[in-house]
C-alpha cells in the first residue's frame, strides 16, 4: 500500500495540535509555538560588527582578486588595512555598555549584564561584548593592523611566491575568528572561533611556494593545532555529557551539582579541554612546534602569530577556567602554576641559547622569547584560581598581553627592515645598526627594554610587577621567585642584544630606505609603547574595570 494517500491527513494533523487554537496546544502550553518562536533570533548588529566586518572584507578581498591585473594587486593590501581600521573602530561605540546576542529565549538580547557577569545574574548567550571582549578585540584587530603594514611590504618584495589575494583572505579570515573568539560564551562557538583563527593560519606560514622550510613549518602547526582541537573537541563533548548544556554560565552552574555517576566524566572534559587550550598558547611542553614555525613563516605571519595567535589562546583559556570551570579552580590553578613555571623557564633559557652568528637567529630568539613571555602571562590566570577576586588577577594578564602585543610587534618590524639588507637576519645583523638607522636603532632598544622590564621601558616593568604583585597576592611566593629568576635570564639576552645595536658597525656602512608600510608599523609600535609608558597605571585600570 503506498504512503501517499495517508501523507496529506497526518500533515494536517500535526500542522491541527501545533496550532495555538487547538486545545492540546492550549493546554500544553503552546509547546510547538513557543519552539518555532524560540528559533527567531533578533541580531544585535553593532555588537558583531568588529568580526562581521574583517569577514565581509576577506570575501571582498578575495573576489576583488580575481579582477585585478597583476600590477594593481598592492590595492589589496590597502584595502585590507582600512577594513581592519575600520572594524577596530566600531569599538567605540560598544564602550557604552555589555552588549550580548544569540541568546536563549527569556533571556533577552541587547544591553544590559553580559552572560558572564560575576556582578548581576547571569545570562545564556552565545555572544557578548563586554568590556573583556572589547579589550582582546582591540589587541586582536590592532596586531592584525600592524602585521598587515608589514605585509604589505613583504608582498611586495616576495611577489612571486606568494600571491597577493589569497594572503590577505586567509589574514583577514584569521583576524575574524581572532575577534569572535573572545566574545565567545558557548563551548561550541568558542571552539568553532578558534578553528576560523587557527585554519588559515596553518595556509599562511606555508603560503611561500616553493619554500621547503616554510612548508615544514606549516606542517608542524597544523600537526600540533589539530592534536589540540582534537583534544579540546573530546573533552567539549565530555562536559556538554555531564551537565547537557554547553553555555559557559550554565556549565559553571552545573558542574559542582553533577551527578556521582558523571562526575568523573566532568573531571576528564574539564581537564581535557585545558589541555586543548594550553596547546594553543604554545604552554611547556606544548611549545615544540614555536621556534620551527615561526622561522620557517614569512615574517609578519611570524609576528601575527606571536600576538594575534597568543591572544587567541590566551582569552580562550580565560573563559574557560574563569568562567565555565570555576568551581574546578583547585584543578587547574595548580597545573596552570606548574605550566607558567616550565614555560617562562624554557622559553627563556631556549632564548639565551640562540647564537648571534647562526642563520635567522634574531627571529627565533623572538620566537623562544615570546614563549617566555607566555609563561609570565600563564602567571595571573594561575593565580585566579587561588586567588578571592579572580577579576583583578585576569586584569593584569590582559594589562600584560597590551603590553607584550604593541613591544613585540615593534620588534619584528624593526627584524623586518634589517631582514630587507640582511636575508639571514642574524642577530649580529644588528651590530652598528645605529650608526645606519638612528631612530629604528633607538626604537628597537625600547622594544627589547620593554621586553626586558627596563627604564625607559615603564610600561614592561610595570607589567612585570603587576604579574608578580598577582603571583604573591593569591599566595604562589614560590612561582614568584622562579618568575625573578627568569627575569633576571632574560635580561641577559635582552641587554646583550641591545648593546650590539650602538657598537661600531663592521665594513662599509649602508643606508636603505625604509618603505612607507614599514615605517608606519614601527612608528604606530613605538608610539603605543611610549603612550602605555608614560601612563601605566592607566593601562591596568582599563584592562581590569569589570572584565566579565
Amino acid at each position: 500500500m503506498s504512503a501517499q494517500p495517508l501523507a496529506q491527513p497526518l500533515a494536517e494533523a500535526a500542522a491541527s495540535v501545533a496550532s495555538p487554537a487547538h486545545p492540546l496546544a492550549q493546554q500544553l502550553g503552546h509547546p510547538l509555538a513557543a519552539s518555532a518562536a524560540s528559533l527567531v533570533q533578533s541580531v544585535d548588529w553593532l555588537a558583531v560588527a568588529p568580526p562581521l566586518i574583517a569577514a565581509v572584507v576577506a570575501l571582498g578581498v578575495l573576489v576583488a582578486d580575481l579582477f585585478l591585473p597583476e600590477s594593481r594587486k598592492n590595492v589589496l593590501g590597502w584595502i585590507s588595512v582600512a577594513g581592519l581600521a575600520a572594524a577596530a573602530l566600531m569599538l567605540l561605540p560598544l564602550l557604552d555598555g555589555d552588549r550580548a546576542t544569540f541568546c536563549l529565549t527569556g533571556n533577552g538580547t541587547g544591553t544590559g549584564a553580559g552572560p558572564g557577569s560575576l556582578t548581576g545574574a547571569p545570562r545564556a548567550c552565545s555572544y557578548t561584548a563586554d568590556h573583556f571582549t572589547l579589550v582582546i578585540q582591540l589587541l586582536v584587530l590592532g596586531g592584525a593592523l600592524l602585521a598587515a603594514l608589514l605585509s604589505i611590504t613583504t608582498l611586495d618584495d616576495d611577489r612571486r611566491r606568494v600571491p597577493s589575494g589569497e594572503f590577505w583572505f586567509l589574514l583577514l579570515s584569521a583576524t575574524a575568528g581572532a575577534a569572535l573568539l573572545p566574545a565567545a560564551r558557548d563551548l561550541a562557538t568558542l571552539i568553532v572561533a578558534l578553528e576560523v583563527a587557527s585554519l588559515p593560519a596553518f595556509a599562511l606560514v606555508g603560503i611561500r611556494h616553493g619554500d621547503r622550510r616554510s612548508a615544514e613549518a606549516a606542517l608542524k602547526f597544523f600537526l600540533s593545532s589539530v592534536t589540540a582541537t582534537a583534544v579540546s573537541l573530546m573533552g567539549v563533548s565530555f562536559v556538554y555529557a555531564s551537565t547537557g548544556t554547553l553555555y559557559l554560565t550554565q556549565v559553571a552552574q552545573r558542574l559542582p551539582d553533577t551527578p556521582g555517576q558523571l562526575h568523573t566524566l566532568a573531571q576528564t572534559g574539564v581537564v581535557l579541554t585545558l589541555i586543548g587550550f594550553a596547546f594553543k598558547t604554545a604552554a611547556v611542553p606544548f611549545h615544540f612546534w614555536v621556534p620551527d614555525t615561526y622561522v620557517g613563516a614569512p615574517l609578519p605571519v611570524a609576528a601575527y602569530l606571536s600576538v594575534v595567535g597568543k591572544a587567541v589562546g590566551f582569552s580562550g583559556l580565560i573563559l574557560v577556567t574563569v568562567v565555565a570551570f570555576p568551581s574546578y579552580a583547585d584543578v587547574w590553578g595548580p597545573a596552570l602554576a606548574v605550566l607558567a613555571a616550565l614555560t617562562m623557564t624554557v622559553g627563556n633559557v631556549g632564548a639565551l641559547r640562540q647564537q648571534a652568528t647562526r642563520a635567522r637567529s634574531a627571529v627565533r630568539l623572538l620566537a623562544w622569547s615570546s614563549v617566555g613571555q607566555a609563561g609570565y602571562l600563564l602567571v595571573p590566570i594561575a593565580a585566579a584560581g587561588y586567588a578571592k577576586d579572580a577579576q583583578k588577577a585576569i586584569g593584569s594578564t590582559v594589562a600584560y598581553a597590551l603590553m607584550y602585543a604593541a613591544v613585540n610587534l615593534g620588534a619584528f618590524a624593526v627584524a623586518a627592515v634589517v631582514g630587507r639588507g640582511r636575508a639571514g637576519n642574524r642577530i649580529s645583523d644588528y651590530r652598528g645598526l645605529y650608526a645606519t638607522n638612528p631612530v629604528t636603532a633607538l626604537l628597537m632598544a625600547f622594544f627589547l627594554l620593554c621586553l626586558a622590564g627596563l627604564p625607559p621601558g615603564i610600561i614592561g616593568l610595570f607589567a612585570k610587577v603587576t604579574v608578580f604583585s598577582a603571583a604573591v597576592g593569591a599566595g604562589l611566593g614560590w612561582l614568584a621567585v622562579v618568575m625573578a629568576v627568569n627575569v633576571v635570564i632574560a635580561l641577559f639576552y635582552y641587554l646583550r642584544w641591545t648593546a650590539l645595536l650602538f657598537r661600531a658597525p663592521e665594513g662599509e656602512i649602508v643606508r636603505h630606505r625604509i618603505p612607507a608600510p614599514l615605517t608606519a608599523a614601527i612608528t604606530l609600535a613605538g608610539v603605543a609603547g611610549v603612550a602605555l609608558s608614560g601612563a601605566p597605571q592607566l593601562v591596568l585600570r582599563f584592562a581590569a574595570t569589570g572584565l566579565f
